[in-house]
């Protein structure tokens, strides 16, 4: 179990909730570092982040407001990201489904025999194998700026124009050693996955900060994902056989996985729910569709 000074609490006056101090724990058999925001007597809702991120891909704004609503709110670091093992840069000594047991084992150190599971983008795709290879471990799914994890019965749209030049022209890499040079960078990338609603430089500036002073290695946090091995036995995902509710979240200019990607989640699950995000491209939900996305979350894992 994580020591019980890790606990968040609550304010007595303003009824905050503040994370509490993130931990290393060892799960899965690896050093993974973990930040509870609630109370572990509170439906427990794990927060799996996409490739190359850390916990603080999801805001701690957003994981408070989440606790606030008398959640238990996980986030953690992905190996190779924030303070969690790590491998040499773009050299990963693991697999795909190293992640997956990964949520699992931090799943069991919590003492939380069932989790709310909420993925973004790559961790949508966990959170779907999850669903699939431990059903009961899921008491519901959210899903966010993802895509279907298997086949489908209709042809998905591909990245957006400006998304496919960057990738067959990618903008050179930083020295990683330069402080300002991979902020810059991280700034940029930022950038290309944002939707239409103005950017917030400065947010996103400091953020990307924050992020490379807690990552151990921030190359291999930004490029190892990418360079995962396939798995000799990879899970099969068949969307009508997920049987945890499913909430989709999707932004209506997620400019790598468009729209109907999310449409193609909500139609092969049964009985999924698609929430579009107007304006927000491939990101967690940013702070002006928090009315609309946190109440969303509460609602749907309004139940055990």
């Amino acid at each position: 179990m994580i020591p019980d000074d890790a606990v968040s609490d609550r304010s007595a006056t303003d009824g905050e909730v503040r994370g509490g101090t993130p931990r290393l724990v060892e799960a899965n058999g690896v050093r993974l570092c973990v930040q509870t925001f609630g109370s572990p007597a509170d439906p427990t809702i794990l927060l799996i982040g996409g490739a190359g991120s850390s916990m603080d891909g999801w805001d701690e704004g957003f994981c408070a407001r989440l606790a606030a609503g008398g959640r238990h709110v996980v986030r953690y670091d992905h190996r190779d990201t924030g303070r969690s093992v790590n491998s040499p840069a773009g050299a990963p000594d693991y697999t795909f489904s190293a992640l997956l047991a990964d949520a699992v084992g931090l799943l069991d150190v919590l003492g939380a025999e069932r989790a709310h599971v909420v993925g973004i983008s790559m961790g949508g795709g966990l959170a779907q194998c999850l669903a699939v290879t431990h059903p009961g471990r899921v008491a519901t799914l959210t899903l966010v700026s993802t895509s279907p994890a298997g086949p489908t019965e209709s042809k998905l749209p591909p990245p957006s124009e400006r998304m496919r030049a960057a990738f067959a022209d990618p903008a050179p890499e930083p020295d990683w050693s330069d402080r300002a040079a991979v902020i810059a960078y991280m700034v940029e990338a930022e950038r290309l996955f944002a939707g239409s609603a103005p950017f917030d430089e400065d947010a996103v500036r400091e953020s990307s900060g924050r992020i490379v002073d807690r990552t151990t290695d921030i190359e291999a946090a930004l490029k190892n994902h990418w360079a995962l091995a396939d798995d000799e036995e990879p899970v099969t995902v068949l969307l009508s056989e997920v049987t945890a509710p499913t909430l989709v979240l999707h932004g209506t200019e997620d400019p790598l996985f468009p729209l109907d990607h999310g449409r193609a989640l909500a139609e092969g699950i049964p009985d999924a729910r698609l929430v579009a995000l107007d304006g927000v491209g491939h990101q967690a939900p940013p702070a002006r569709v928090w009315d609309t996305a946190i109440p969303a979350v509460l609602h749907h894992t309004d139940r055990k």
